[in-house]
């Protein structure tokens, strides 16, 4: 590709309203281009990387066994209404009516249609298994559309569906899948982590999702150094703390906090570590009736260290509060405690509450709580002596550095990450609810247990750039760039042996299947240099009649702070081999 013939439009300044640095330099790097909110054009440059995207996934999908099919972007509604995901699923799920007024969605995902071709397509476990896959637009009607392409509101994914016999098949494929996910990524170059994940309400272990690792992560991964360990926030485990529980030493008292009602100012007024309060967080549950009404309404109290936060997803899991749990209303916070959030303890309640205690809190002595009165909390605070025990004893917060990883080989470390996929078990969840059978070896019909396996194609470049930029523009890793070797030829107009020596490489590199575009726009050489180094193409050959006539051009990876110089006559072989490399 010559540049001439391409369209390269880069500009010096970004859009006012881009926050994130992959959809600053993707709009100055003239790859996308806004229409709408979170709606983009992918513009001639962007394009090329997400087809290379595409290849990838597509070719490992394929080697893993996968079978490529399309599913429409326009989707009856019926289809979900038999899983009842139509309702369920809210604004995101943009809904549609045809001119006879027939309803449809706009395809987020496609768990329903795809159920639809297997109960159709596979009538027999001699058919199975099968892992039906689409690269295809999907459309999410986010509420606040934002950071390009992170998190837009139309977007490519491929998504993948096993069918299966029984849960050992499909836990099998799901590790098959795993498996080809891990080559994706390595393939891309890119820095990541397989990380354990919560199934939600679907239940069971098996959920990975794979985070690329970069500052501007929206999502925690805790990992292990020392160990293969690594889990989202909302997964990993927080250990109980080793050993019995400390004496008590201090008598309980009511101790005097004017204006401060929460746990940091508490532990700097008394002069202790913050580690010695407890949090007080309420929640409800609600009982209802058959017309959805509230009849009965269950107030929890749940108690978290004061320098640790409470893991939503975690407390989703304790009995009683796996049905679903609201925070408690201001009423019946002081109808329960007598008093506004603040002062909360679990000492001299009005109302009886369940109280759930962290881990971490159940084994603590000599703590601090709200007294639940203004102004007021106690010290000195111990189970057995102060109060009963808990209800309850569970795991509800998040893990914290240093905390002891769960496989015992060390402790934990939290960094930053972007997901841009998630492979999921999902069992009969789709099948069962769209009665989707098949004939088992003894001729009964049996549902099939399913796998989903999702990558964000269009959300992978972002998630790229993210993790790799300087201060001059994207860096792209080889296997994903828009052109992987760019030919620089400066003063070309001028000098017939610059314009020979620069077609000359990259006609070689052409034919040794090299993906290389030469800049032939007589461009001045900063302006050319700039628009390279910001656009991101990770080597670049120079070709210049000052070291031309040295018989040598310059070469330099975009990594690189300085050229180096190459014999004219190696230089394909060169950039050959720092691509084998």
């Amino acid at each position: 590709m010559k540049a001439s013939q391409f369209l390269i439009t880069t500009l010096k300044e970004a859009p006012a309203d881009a926050e994130v640095v992959s959809h600053q330099l993707m709009t100055r790097a003239g790859m996308i281009r806004k229409l709408g909110a979170g709606i983009y054009n992918y513009m001639p440059m962007g394009l090329r990387v997400v087809q290379k995207v595409e290849r990838i996934v597509r070719e490992e999908m394929n080697r893993a066994g996968a079978i490529e099919m399309t599913m429409p972007v326009v989707q009856p509604a019926e289809l979900w209404q038999e899983t009842g995901r139509f309702d369920a699923m809210g604004p995101e799920l943009l809904r549609i009516r045809d001119r006879h007024q027939r309803d449809f969605v706009i395809q987020p995902t496609s768990e329903e249609v795809v159920t639809d071709v297997a109960r159709q397509e596979l009538r027999s476990y001699k058919q199975l298994p099968k892992n039906l896959y689409q690269i295809q637009t999907k459309f999410r009607d986010e509420r606040r559309p934002r950071f390009g392409l992170m998190r837009g509101r139309e977007f490519i994914m491929k998504d993948a569906y096993s069918f299966d016999r029984d849960e050992e098949g499909a836990k099998a494929s799901y590790q098959v899948m795993a498996a080809a996910y891990r080559r994706i990524f390595d393939r891309f170059g890119l820095r990541y982590r397989a990380v354990a994940a919560d199934s939600g309400a679907i239940g069971g272990d098996l959920s990975e999702e794979f985070q690329v690792i970069a500052a501007t992560g929206e999502d925690a991964i805790v990992y292990c150094p020392d160990s293969d360990y690594a889990a989202n926030i909302e997964k990993a485990e927080a250990l109980a703390p080793a050993g019995p529980r400390p004496e008590a030493t201090r008598p309980m008292s009511k101790t005097p906090t004017p204006g401060k009602s929460t746990c940091p100012e508490v532990a700097e007024l008394l002069g202790v570590p913050l580690s010695t309060t407890v949090k007080s967080l309420v929640l409800a549950t609600d009982e209802l009736n058959e017309a959805g009404e509230v009849i009965k309404s269950q107030v929890w109290l749940l108690l978290v260290r004061g320098d640790h936060d409470m893991n939503e997803v975690k407390v989703g899991k304790v009995p009683g509060l796996n049905n679903g749990f609201r925070f408690a209303t201001t009423a019946e916070i002081e109808e329960h405690f007598g008093c506004k959030p603040g002062y909360l303890g679990p000492i001299g309640l009005k109302k009886p509450v369940k109280i759930i205690a962290d881990r971490e809190v159940a084994v603590m002595a000599d703590w601090i709580c709200g007294a639940n009165e203004a102004d007021f909390h106690i010290t000195g605070v111990n189970w057995g002596r102060d109060l009963p025990e808990p209800d309850a004893v569970a795991d509800i917060r998040n893990v914290v550095e240093g905390d002891a990883s769960p496989d015992g080989k060390g402790v934990l470390a939290i960094e930053r990450g972007i997901e841009v996929g998630h492979v999921f078990y999902l069992g009969t969840k789709y099948s069962k609810a769209m009665n989707a059978t098949f004939l088992d070896a003894d001729g009964k019909p049996r549902h099939f247990e399913m796998g989903c396996y999702g990558i964000g194609i269009t959300r992978l470049p972002a998630a790229a750039i993210e993790q790799n930029h300087d201060e001059r523009g994207i860096i792209w890793p080889d296997a994903i760039a828009p052109f992987t070797v760019v030919v620089c030829p400066v003063g070309a107009d001028r000098s017939e042996a610059v314009k020979a020596a620069a077609d000359e490489i990259y006609q070689g590199l052409l034919a040794a299947g090299v993906d290389v575009i030469l800049d032939d726009r007589g461009e001045r050489p900063g302006a050319m240099f700039a628009d390279w180094e910001l656009i991101g193409v990770p080597h670049r050959i120079t070709v210049g009649d000052r070291s031309l006539k040295e018989g040598q051009v310059e070469y330099q990876h975009r990594r690189d702070t300085a050229a180096m110089r190459v014999p004219v006559s190696e230089a394909v072989a060169h950039v050959r081999g720092r691509l084998n490399a």
